[in-house]
């Protein structure tokens, strides 16, 4: 019997059949720059000159590999997320008494806090977008990934982070107007760059999906409908009405920390307000555990709206087998019919610069088994 899905669309904007999340393990001699960067013995002239020959090699095997969609790997940052949030101003780069914890570990310390009005001023990413594209060239869509509003939001109340709002915002709903007001002039100066697909990924859904999360961080009084309708509501007002040739993806994540992780859950509890209400054009969703539940919760995703399955595991070196993951895309058209689907990792392989327990040829080596599944598949 044909593995393949019948009258199937090829993808010629994104999200693409076979696709990535974002960002890629760093190599030893970025690591190693980065070392004696902070060690005070080479210049940031050096470390950028770094930063673009490893970008550049990172682009070719991309290429090289067969994706449509390319990244920077996020090699300049240190952070999937706080990076972005030191750039715009009346944010400060703080250190906090504890990092984040996930599951048998926790991260370094690092963190964002306000330190006075939240405004865009222009972005050092948008120095970093240019110099993508440059090398991407034409053959290739140049991505860029940014935490969603939602993410800033929930860092700004972090723990002792939160004491500070009410410094510069007496009044919340000021705050709120003025994270999706940043957002959007971030996101329509990387168009005027030349950005044609920015992607949102956001922890936040995924903290929600787990119940232990809402107990832990909120005690028992948490109206968890309330912080889902403010998520959406940020989400929303900071990509509305933008061009019309600009495609906005999310990525909804659960963590991703040196292999490790943070919240478990089906994505039922957000489902109603994520999928059905959320203004994006598809869901890049973790599905490489039974951590995420089954696919039940997509029945809620519109049918103008693309799934890309996160079935292989960017956490672990070992190589899934195309029988299995072919058998989970049928299962997935149960809901979502097939030429609404498309394949990733299930997260990046480097949220962070420490990176995931795996090497750098079993991370091509996943994305190339995410190609063969696809031309299988789709055709």
């Amino acid at each position: 019997m044909s593995t393949q899905f019948p009258d199937t669309a090829q993808r010629t904007v994104p999200p693409f059949r076979y696709d990535i999340v974002g960002s890629f393990l760093r190599p030893q001699a970025l690591k190693t720059a980065r070392e004696r960067f902070a060690a005070g013995k080479i210049t940031p002239q050096d470390l950028t000159q770094i930063e673009d020959e490893e970008i550049r090699k990172l682009v070719a095997k991309q290429k090289e590999i067969g994706l449509k969609a390319v990244t920077d790997g996020e090699f300049r940052r240190s952070y999937w997320h706080l990076d972005f949030f030191w750039g715009f101003e009346g944010v400060e780069h703080v250190m906090m008494e504890h990092g984040y914890f996930f599951h048998g570990e926790e991260t370094r310390a690092d963190s964002a806090r306000l330190s006075g009005k939240i405004r865009f001023s222009g972005h050092p990413f948008l120095a970093h977008y240019r110099f993508l594209q440059q090398i991407a060239g034409k053959d290739v869509l140049a991505r860029q990934c940014i935490p969603a509003p939602a993410q800033f939001l929930a860092e700004l109340v972090r723990g002792e982070n939160e004491q500070e709002i009410a410094k510069y915002y007496p009044d919340r709903e000021e705050l709120y107007s003025d994270i999706a007001t940043a957002y959007r002039q971030a996101i329509l100066a990387f168009y005027e760059q030349g950005c044609r697909n920015i992607q949102l990924d956001d922890c936040t859904w995924g903290m929600l999906c787990d119940k232990t999360f809402w107990s832990t961080m909120a005690g028992d009084g948490y109206d968890v409908q309330e912080l889902l309708n403010l998520y959406l509501r940020l989400n929303n007002e900071a990509i509305s009405d933008l061009p019309a040739d600009l495609i906005v993806t999310t990525h909804v994540c659960r963590g991703n920390y040196h292999s490790t992780w943070a919240t478990s859950g089906g994505y039922d509890p957000v489902a109603p307000t994520l999928f059905g209400k959320e203004q994006v054009s598809a869901y890049y969703l973790e599905y490489d555990t039974d951590r995420a539940g089954d696919f039940s919760p997509l029945k809620e995703i519109p049918a103008d709206k693309l799934v890309v399955l996160g079935l292989v595991s960017s956490k672990t070196g070992e190589l899934e087998e195309k029988e299995q993951i072919i058998a989970r895309l049928r299962e997935a058209a149960d809901y979502v019919p097939a030429d609404r689907l498309c394949l990733s990792p299930q997260c990046g392989f480097a949220s962070t610069e420490e990176g995931n327990i795996l090497t750098e040829e079993q991370q091509w080596q996943k994305l190339i088994l995410i190609k063969e599944i696809a031309e299988e598949v789709w055709g």
